[in-house]
């Protein structure tokens, strides 16, 4: 009995494996989708250039002659190529932004593995236009495929937390919750790696380079079916108790007691008093994220080290790549042992101190010349702080705080305010840099300062507490006579034409 006991375990822990590591495959490739177009810009620019026939390889000659001058002797000055690839990076923003709403209706349809199945073909279909697009225009094509990443993007940012959110057991809810960020900066080192020149960052491989954006999907498609179906999904939705039971016996044991309401619209959260202060918090989470001034690192670093005098700025952002992972992996062993609040406020802490230590550096490295190091260290510490809890923490922690009926109109919510944004900083950071020049990292600062004084104040610790638990706090300080979360939810559905 010992023995089969044994194996039935190693079962269950083998299938939960498999089923977060097909799962964070989508967030890999998030990940490398976010940092492939960085890399090989200059290259991408001057192909727009030649597509659109304003930029020719005589102008490339005569700009490293220094005898003869031309208007725009680099393709990026010339101003419909500054077009074409602002679009390029934006587009991505936006797809995400308009399918994040979709994440709920997505999940909910035919349930979050065969969700994430179906939005694999978007990302196949993005790699294809953008591996192809010498074939025709390569702008056009490349906008397109980053679109449809975009969108893919927006879906799977949301499925994926969801999903592994609702397979893990309780005691590692955490840890298997922060695989999506880990996963996420895996992708962007391994894009900035082989988006060095003499890899596939060159004119001749830089469409494979983009191409690959879609494998991540291949291989995720032949994996989804071997993975189980989320409990609560089967149970809440399909009214399948059996299917649910045997779900949960090869990855965790749940509470039935949380299975009691279907999802309603979102009209019916931003309204009901019921959800308002977890909502507040989980939007709160995802902007501290976004506008803590991580994307200004993470989208222009390379011209950050260059100022600070780095000789190979390039290696210098790969460096912060690696910060970035292995800070990752230790949210991973922290969370579910130091807690989610505990790792946000120290993160936001830290990363406020090391944007005025930044200020600092960048403001007097002409004066002396040891203050590039401090601008230096400034920034790989930002980042570490970051990877410590404001960057994973926010993903997964909005599962945590609603339950099974909310969850998926939350995380839709949660998950357009992190894309709006994330498009928000990157299209107004390098006007806030030409506005403010050094002081840049004093407004990230303070808003910094004031995230950490919310979450505080604000922001309950989750770690190792049911859903129920978690709403008991948020619902601490109403009258004895209230309605219970619970009952409260119950009685809304009741009541409600739209549930």
């Amino acid at each position: 009995i010992f023995g089969f006991n044994k194996m039935f375990m190693y079962s269950k822990s083998c299938t939960l494996a498999v089923a977060v590591f097909t799962a964070v495959l989508g967030s890999l490739q998030y990940g490398y989708s976010l940092g492939v177009i960085n890399a090989p810009q200059k290259v991408i620019e001057k192909n727009y250039g030649r597509s659109l026939g304003v930029w020719s390889e005589k102008a490339d000659v005569l700009s490293e002659n220094s005898t003869e001058e031309e208007e725009f002797s680099e393709a990026g000055q010339h101003p419909d190529v500054i077009m074409y690839w602002s679009l390029s990076v934006a587009i991505f923003s936006i797809g995400g932004m308009l399918s994040s709403f979709l994440v709920g209706f997505v999940g909910d349809l035919r349930g979050r593995v065969k969700g994430m199945l179906m939005v694999n073909v978007l990302a196949v279909a993005a790699g294809l236009l953008m591996g192809l697009c010498m074939m025709w225009k390569p702008h056009i094509m490349v906008i397109s495929g980053r679109a449809v990443m975009g969108f893919y993007c927006g879906l799977t940012s949301g499925l994926v937390p969801m999903y592994i959110g609702e397979i893990a057991p309780k005691a590692y809810r955490g840890a298997l919750g922060t695989l999506h960020q880990l996963a996420i900066v895996i992708g962007i080192l391994i894009s900035q790696v082989i988006g060095l020149d003499f890899i596939l960052g060159n004119d001749d491989m830089w469409p494979l380079l983009l191409g690959l954006s879609g494998a991540p999907a291949v291989l995720q498609s032949f994996l989804l079916p071997l993975c189980p179906e989320s409990p609560r999904y089967l149970y809440i939705l399909q009214g399948k108790e059996q299917e649910a039971r045997k779900s949960k016996n090869y990855t965790q044991q749940l509470s039935m007691s949380s299975f009691f309401c279907k999802p309603y619209i979102y009209s019916i959260y931003i309204r009901s008093s019921v959800y308002r202060q977890q909502l507040i918090v989980a939007l709160m989470m995802h902007l501290s994220q976004q506008l803590s001034g991580i994307n200004g690192i993470f989208y222009y670093s390379t011209a950050i080290f260059a100022r600070a005098g780095v000789a190979q700025p390039v290696y210098a952002t790969i460096g912060v790549g690696v910060i970035n992972t292995i800070f990752t992996m230790v949210s991973v062993a922290l969370v579910d042992k130091a807690g989610r609040r505990t790792l946000t406020l120290v993160g936001l802490g830290g990363m406020c101190c090391c944007a005025i230590a930044m200020t600092v550096g960048l403001k007097f490295q002409s004066d002396y010349s040891w203050m590039s190091y401090v601008s230096m260290s400034a920034i790989f510490l930002f980042v570490s702080f970051f990877e410590i809890g404001p960057g994973p923490i926010p993903w997964f922690i909005v599962a945590e705080l609603f339950s099974q009926g909310p969850r998926p109109a939350a995380i839709a919510l949660a998950g357009c305010c992190n894309w709006t944004s994330n498009f928000i900083i990157g299209m107004t950071f390098q006007y806030i840099q030409t506005w403010l020049d050094c002081y840049v990292f004093i407004l990230f600062a303070v808003l910094l300062l004031g995230f950490t004084v919310f979450t505080y104040l604000r922001v309950p610790e989750t770690k190792g507490k049911t859903f129920e638990e978690i709403a008991a706090v948020f619902h601490k300080g109403r009258k004895k006579s209230a309605q219970s979360p619970k009952a409260a939810e119950l009685q809304q559905l009741k009541t409600s034409t739209d549930a």
